[in-house]
């Protein structure tokens, strides 16, 4: 299935047990229907020193989730909102808000 999101994208989550917060797209993995949001759902790492220069400890970072879990934020409403698609004048298919009906895609 498409993705309706894209990287560099603000979006909310809405499921889970990082539901409400809101975060940049920073990956999107199409194959898995999953994303890496910025400072959602973190797991931990046991890292062991492998030389010299690479340190040991516990590293967290951003793990993927599901993209149904989580709703494209309007950046002119600010408000999570489903995504339609609409044909301009010049044949460019564009993202639009299903809220305010504003165009979503930058130009």
């Amino acid at each position: 299935m498409a993705m309706r999101i894209k990287k560099e994208d603000t979006v909310k989550v809405i499921s889970g047990k990082d539901k409400g917060k809101v975060g940049k797209i920073l990956r999107v993995i199409p194959r898995e229907g999953k994303v890496i949001v910025q400072g959602v759902n973190f797991s931990k790492r046991h890292q062991r020193p492998t030389n010299q220069y690479r340190e040991g400890g516990i590293i967290e970072r951003e793990s993927p989730i599901y993209a149904s879990k989580v709703m494209l934020v309007c950046p002119n409403c600010d408000k999570p909102t489903r995504v339609g698609h609409r044909v301009l004048e010049n044949g460019e298919k564009v993202r639009v808000c299903k809220k305010c009906g504003e165009i979503i895609d930058k130009v």
